[in-house]
């Protein structure tokens, strides 16, 4: 792939940027093609079907294009880049927001849909990555959004194979920010609550076993009765995205929402006490070192 851009070297928060956004057809993907284009900025909205996010360029001519991509596909996001760029010539905001869940205990997922999850949760998110860092990396310019939530860093019954995807996620992310970080480039894990996209509805299911119905039935019985108030509005969530793209330090990780910044509080002091409370056995494994003398 023959890959053309501008000479700039840097973006700042006046200057209209270039975002490649995954999943644009619903939820946050969405949510953030509009705030960026309502903002001034391009948009290359990319969806599995090009119709669900045609009226985006019928609302912003000149500044949306709609691509055709699905991101288990590594050559559509080679395409899809390169349409990008000689639309617009460059690209400043990577945001892998492609996804979706499967809900079940982990004996209950088939293989089938275990794969399947991570083929578009963790290897879609690869394969963008490889059409996009070579232009962020010759720009020696850009940032990375990675599509995370609340269960990138904590899990409870019926999202084992969710989370997986999304620790998976995260691990990468760890690596990658480090490693592109002397290039110019900038990583964020969006890591929200539940949020208004109808996230049970859209679930994917495991067939049930009678022995995990006091767990995982019981969490899904208690996640369908949260109250409205419960779920984050995407359009908050995209606006508080655009906050961190604009800083000068982003976070690498970015929880919003109540439910995902105290449920990730929680997690992260469980861990500590744990790790504390085997201190000594966690120690008890490294070589002594010989005696003074000796």
């Amino acid at each position: 792939m023959v890959i053309t851009m501008t000479n700039d070297s840097d973006t700042s928060s006046n200057t209209a940027r270039t975002w490649f956004i995954t999943g644009s057809s619903q939820g946050l993907g969405r949510a953030l093609a509009i705030t960026a284009l309502d903002r001034g900025d391009r948009v290359a909205a990319t969806a599995r079907r090009t119709e669900s996010v045609a009226d985006l360029v019928d609302r912003y001519p000149g500044q949306a294009i709609a691509l055709e991509l699905d991101v288990r596909d590594e050559s559509a996001a080679h395409r899809a880049v390169e349409h990008t760029l000689a639309a617009f010539g460059r690209i400043d905001v990577v945001a892998n927001i492609a996804g979706y869940g499967l809900f079940g205990a982990v004996e209950e997922a088939t293989d089938a849909q275990a794969r399947a999850i991570f083929d578009t949760n963790v290897f879609g998110p690869l394969n963008v990555l490889r059409a996009t860092l070579p232009v962020l990396r010759g720009q020696r310019s850009g940032h990375v959004l990675q599509g995370s939530s609340l269960y990138g860093q904590s899990a409870h019954p019926g999202v084992g194979l969710l989370a997986a995807g999304k620790y998976a996620l995260e691990g990468l992310s760890d690596a990658l920010a480090a490693e592109i970080a002397p290039l110019g480039v900038k990583v964020t894990l969006i890591e929200p609550g539940y949020m208004e996209t109808g996230f049970l509805s859209h679930l994917v299911f495991a067939a049930p076993t009678p022995d995990y119905d006091p767990t995982v039935r019981a969490v899904h019985s208690s996640l369908g009765e949260l109250p409205p108030e419960a779920f984050i509005d995407p359009a908050r969530v995209a606006a508080a995205v655009v906050t961190a793209v604009d800083a000068k330090h982003p976070p690498l990780r970015l929880a919003l929402g109540r439910a995902a910044e105290d449920g990730i509080r929680r997690t992260l002091a469980a861990r500590v006490r744990e790790l504390d409370g085997w201190t000594d056995v966690a120690r008890s494994v490294d070589v002594a070192p010989a005696p003074q003398g000796a």
